[in-house]
């Protein structure tokens, strides 16, 4: 990764905010690259019971012309499997405690309703990732009475959770060749009979590589296919099963340099790291929320209080995938139920919708900020006020994105170094002549994101 370190000094400036409506546009995959259409995509995490009053397939495709208004391209829905009953916790159970791998939660609706949905957003330039649970099952999973040698058990025959505290699932034991293959023929079945365009696999790390890289090579048989892995630190996933894994790291330096546990120096490490690390063409999927953290961790409001718009800016302009979690796009503010009916209120802060429309919008019109190789590298600037001021630019052609940001509670006066010349900033739509000598003061949380064609 290059680095670039020169003295920089900053001017007074706030951020406006105005919606940009163009229209977005999928990128075409080619035999050459069947991937193409992730190369400027933004993810969108659905959590069908939460999503409407109704908690269904049907229900939620009604939002689909708003999310293709939002400008999202693949949706990730949550497991969307029968929930197991025995050893359930609460009273609708954990979506991850599965009860069988090739059927539906009725809860969701029908297949038939899943297949239907999967056409409709295809048809509307959506892609559709569905969740895979390969590390256990339910206890009344419709394998445990038939094959309880595809299950850890201890000395004594009884079969094991993966630790104590999910005491709602049973472990997988990977040793057994016949659940491995049964486990690849379910994922297989929804790529052929749904159509679906990959995973989102939970717990990654938990389940053999080499179990991941035999399935990834099955489902590209039936189609090429986007894997996506919960996992940060087992990079050999990436080499020959997964595009993209968790960006956990990047995602608790947000929340510790909100509370001042770590600063500007951390990100620019964490970025080192990634660089030096990170096999070809693939990269994190960087996010402020997602299910866990928004039901165990506290939503995004109550670990980055007023900076949230900030970070927001933060996960899209950085080197890799950005996500939303249904409902941040409404300002959800609210911590989601995991095991009971709790719907998301749609209604709450109309900004936070201007805002992330105008992110995906900046993420897809600027080939500088897209995903892996399609993108390019983050070159850091040294500033005047190293703990808190973080200045990068991402630039691939004629393309460049400059972002400067106040990373903290105080209002600041720099110094940074960069380029001399006009620049477009992009939030409020002026014009803005830069030179290296320019003071620039930065209201706390405030944030500048320059863009050059």
């Amino acid at each position: 990764m290059k680095q670039y370190y020169s003295i920089l000094i900053l001017v007074a400036f706030l951020l406006g905010a105005c919606s940009n409506s163009n229209q977005k546009t999928v990128t075409p995959a080619s035999d050459e690259n069947p991937l193409a259409w992730s190369e400027d995509a933004v993810m969108y995490e659905v959590n069908v019971r939460q999503y409407t009053s109704e908690g269904t397939f049907n229900a939620f495709a009604k939002h689909l012309p708003r999310l293709k208004e939002l400008g999202v391209e693949i949706l990730w829905f949550m497991p969307i499997h029968p929930i197991g009953e025995e050893n359930r916790k609460g009273t609708l159970g954990s979506y991850y405690s599965i009860q069988d791998y090739t059927a539906v939660n009725p809860e969701f609706g029908t297949f038939e309703d899943f297949k239907t949905l999967v056409k409709q957003a295809h048809d509307m330039g959506f892609k559709v990732l569905i969740d895979c649970v390969a590390n256990h099952t339910s206890w009344d999973n419709v394998w445990m009475s038939q094959h309880k040698d595809w299950y850890t058990q201890d000395s004594l025959g009884n079969v094991l959770p993966p630790n104590p505290d999910w005491s709602d699932v049973a472990d997988l034991n990977y040793n057994n060749q016949e659940m491995r293959a049964a486990m690849i023929d379910a994922m297989d079945y929804w790529v052929a009979e749904a159509n679906i365009d990959g995973y989102r696999c939970d717990y990654a790390g938990g389940v053999p590589t080499d179990f991941w890289e035999e399935a990834r090579a099955s489902l590209d048989k039936i189609k090429p296919v986007f894997m996506l892995a919960e996992d940060q630190d087992h990079l050999d996933l990436l080499e020959k099963a997964f595009d993209c894994n968790y960006g956990w790291t990047m995602h608790h330096y947000m929340n510790e340099i909100y509370s001042g546990e770590k600063s500007v120096d951390d990100i620019m490490s964490y970025f080192m790291q990634v660089d030096s690390t990170y096999p070809a063409g693939t990269y994190p999927l960087q996010f402020t929320s997602n299910h866990d953290e928004n039901s165990w961790n506290g939503t995004a409001y109550e670990r980055l209080g007023e900076a949230v718009k900030t970070f927001a800016v933060l996960s899209f302009t950085i080197p890799g995938m950005p996500l939303i979690y249904n409902g941040q796009e409404a300002g959800l503010n609210k911590r989601l139920e995991f095991f009971e009916k709790d719907q998301i209120d749609w209604n709450r802060d109309p900004s936070m919708t201007d805002l992330y429309e105008q992110l995906i919008d900046l993420k897809q019109e600027n080939p500088a900020l897209w995903n892996g190789e399609a993108g390019t590298d983050i070159v850091f600037y040294a500033t005047s006020n190293p703990e808190d001021l973080l200045a990068f630019k991402r630039e691939k052609d004629k393309n460049s994105v400059l972002v400067v940001m106040n990373l903290s509670e105080n209002k600041l006066t720099g110094n940074v170094d960069v380029e001399a010349g006009n620049y477009h900033e992009f939030f409020t739509n002026e014009d803005i002549s830069l030179g290296i000598s320019e003071d620039i003061t930065l209201e706390p949380w405030n944030y500048l994101v320059f863009v050059e064609n």
